[in-house]
């Protein structure tokens, strides 16, 4: 079987699973945008939230982004011990081995005065923060508080190692005291202060290994969160995302997750602040909240209120018009559009609008400004559509591929194929189609020859193009199929990748050409029963559709539905005649069989219905597994036309190899065969009228010579 450079988790789940249709069963597959034409063009697929709110907040000047030692984006299920075990590591950094040792120790204790007394030998800043951090952990705030100021009373050059902890810490314990304090409004003013003095020590350069500066942020924000300063945690969050802590993008997510809960009251005066607004329509925009069925409450009360309070603004209004979009409202969309811009989604929803609109001229200038505004990076990452096929939607493909759609209608074939393949795996269906069935064979084989040229070497998967190398070889071997199934035979060798398939391919056109120039009857059986034969062990390889009927594209194991195309609004009429001259043999799958099964057929016609070649070869087509039809059908054909052999009860399951050097013969004994059969009934007349010729022509002969004798 040919391996493809199918999407990893694709091919990992079909591997695992048995075969079938995909109506039925099977991984989710990729969004067609050709599918539903109609639809691809009126819905805009749903923002990222992770996208979205990085384009919000400001990063802190000085301070550094988080690494790895803090942040691990891909472990989503991470240990619990992990931070602690974290802590236990830094805390031995610039440490000898016995002050490591012995601040273990002293972390095991529950009395802050013990850690005092007994770290004595430890330095200064070491003994009061484990000492801060005892008392902090057994509840004693008040005295944590003490040891923490304490060590940052010390000289800078006396506290290099824990300055930022100190701060951090006593920010934490304040923010604990709060909630106990007779003045809560200032044990947070003091919190909010300490996580600032730690992030101004990490920016300065006291050491840091926690990445506790970063952290800081979002720690402020809860506090500023617990005020009731919605506007002002956000924006902390937001710088706290932008510096690649992952706590940012969570709290935000909760931070949503609070207002669509809060009474409408309190929510409509909370949406009049900007970075609270900002927040909502990315989440909005997102469907952060909901996917497929019935929209929930909170989110209908969120878009209600975002809506009044954001009439008249000029912030945001891309994201605003999207929004709108979204929900159906295309007037409101129109209208915050007029402000909106010329960013990417701006151009995206007027195309849109004009397709709406019936201006498909104007729909495809916006599309070609919003194509040109994407950055080709933006991705607003995996979903899932209404139907569950999924799509990594990266505006800027995804764009071309709705345009592709209009240049369809248009007749511009050629630039929606190259639209659509462009896009590399993520719309590679929608290319191949074209590529397949609307393309003439002519026009696809110019644009790969001038454009797709044969890998000078193996692929190697971890260079940067390797996608886009492994489509451009899959085009060219759906060219090289296409090629052999329409008759160009020699043209389509060199574009098969192997030497295997090459082999197969050149004999198979061989075979093909030898059967129309054979002027002899068994000459040209015999190619086309070998010909028959490499297109049924090989055809799926070097004949097979990319998509219906075979769908190469998953290795044979599924197949998707397909509508019949009609023309239409957006489908011209004569892009269905050439969808029609390309179609398969027949609909059903593995159409390599019904080919193989009717050049057997046509092999049999060139042979003596009484040989054993005419048997053996309606015998091998039965075994192509075509139909049941068709093979009911050449049984049939056998019972009626061909000669008993001793096999025929194995019929289709054990057929022995055609003798075509003896069915020569049969084309002088199947005539005087039939001659035979015709006379028989009528033997002894025949016989007698025989006799009685001969003896007329006896006595004929007698009387010449009798003649003569007498002359003489």
């Amino acid at each position: 079987m040919l391996t493809r450079n199918w999407p990893r988790h694709l091919l990992c789940l079909s591997l695992s699973l048995p075969l079938g249709s995909a109506l039925a069963c099977g991984p989710d597959f990729p969004n067609r945008l050709l599918d539903d034409r109609g639809q691809t063009l009126a819905n805009l697929p749903a923002g990222n939230f992770k996208f979205e709110i990085s384009r919000l907040g400001q990063t802190i000047a000085g301070l550094k982004n988080v690494t790895a030692a803090t942040h691990d984006p891909d472990d989503m299920y991470g240990d619990d011990s992990a931070p602690t075990q974290a802590r236990d590591n830094a805390e031995q950094l610039g440490l000898s081995n016995e002050q490591a040792a012995l601040v273990a120790q002293l972390r095991g204790l529950t009395d802050a005065h013990q850690v005092a007394e007994q770290g004595a030998s430890l330095p200064p800043e070491i003994r009061l923060y484990v000492a801060g951090a005892v008392a902090f952990a057994t509840g004693e705030h008040a005295l944590a508080v003490e040891y923490f100021n304490k060590l940052l009373a010390l000289p800078a050059d006396q506290r290099p190692l824990r300055s930022t902890w100190a701060a951090y810490s006593l920010g934490r314990t304040w923010f604990a005291m709060s909630s106990e304090a007779d003045d809560a409004v200032a044990a947070l003013e003091q919190s909010r202060a300490a996580f600032r003095q730690a992030r101004q020590m990490s920016i300065d350069g006291f050491s840091d290994p926690l990445e506790l500066g970063v952290a800081s942020l979002g720690e402020e924000a809860r506090v500023l969160r617990t005020a009731g300063d919605w506007s002002g945690a956000i924006e902390l969050y937001e710088a706290q995302n932008q510096h690649g802590s992952a706590v940012g993008y969570t709290s935000l997510k909760q931070l949503t997750n609070e207002l669509a809960e809060l009474p409408e009251a309190e929510l409509a005066k909370l949406l009049e602040r900007k970075p609270v607004q900002q927040l909502v329509t990315a989440s909005l925009v997102s469907r952060m909240g909901w996917s497929f069925g019935e929209q929930p409450p909170n989110e209908k009360k969120l878009i209600t209120l975002l809506q009044q309070s954001t009439r008249g603004t000029l912030e945001n209004a891309d994201r605003l018009a999207a929004m709108n979009y979204q929900q159906g409202d295309y007037a409101s969309a129109r209208a915050f559009l007029e402000n909106a811009g010329d960013g990417g989604l701006a151009w995206w929803l007027r195309a849109k609008l004009a397709v709406r609109d019936g201006d498909k001229n104007a729909a495809a200038a916006a599309y070609a400004k919003a194509a040109q505004a994407f950055p080709q990076s933006e991705s607003w990452g995996y979903q899932l559509t209404a139907d569950w096929a999924f799509e990594t939607v990266q505006p800027k493909c995804r764009v071309e591929g709705e345009s592709a759609i209009l240049a369809l209608q248009r007749g511009e074939y050629l630039q929606a194929f190259v639209q659509l393949y462009r896009s590399n795996n993520i719309y590679w269906f929608d290319a191949a189609a074209v590529a397949e069935r609307v393309l003439t064979v002519e026009e696809l084989k110019q644009y790969v020859d001038e454009n797709v040229p044969a890998p000078a070497a193996p692929i190697d998967d971890g260079r940067a193009d390797a996608e886009q190398l492994h489509i451009a070889e899959n085009l060219r071997y759906l060219l090289a199929r296409r090629l052999l199934r329409e008759g160009h035979y020699a043209e389509a060798v060199d574009y098969f990748a192997n030497s295997t398939m090459q082999e197969e391919a050149r004999y198979y056109g061989e075979q093909r050409l030898a059967a129309e120039s054979s002027w002899w009857p068994t000459k040209r059986a015999t190619a086309l029963f070998n010909a028959a034969v490499v297109a049924r062990e090989s055809g799926f390889e070097i004949l097979g559709y990319e998509m219906a009927s075979d769908y190469v594209s998953f290795g044979g194991f599924y197949q998707l539905g397909n509508k019949e195309l009609v023309a239409g609004p957006l489908v011209s009429e004569d892009e269905v005649q050439r969808q029609k001259a390309s179609e398969a043999l027949t609909q059903h799958r593995f159409h390599y069989r019904f080919v193989a099964t009717e050049l057997a057929d046509r092999a049999a016609d060139n042979l003596p219905h009484t040989s054993q070649a005419f048997a053996a070869v309606l015998c091998k087509a039965v075994s192509f597994n075509s139909s049941v039809e068709e093979q009911k059908a050449l049984y049939q054909r056998y019972v009626k036309e061909g000669p008993y052999v001793q096999w025929a009860e194995d019929f289709g399951r054990q057929c022995p190899s055609p003798d075509f050097a003896n069915a020569d013969k049969r084309y002088v004994t199947q005539v005087t065969d039939a001659v035979r059969a015709t006379l028989r009934p009528y033997k002894w007349p025949v016989q007698i009228g025989a006799a009685v010729l001969l003896i007329g022509v006896a006595l004929a002969l007698f009387m010449r010579r009798r003649r003569k004798a007498g002359k003489g």
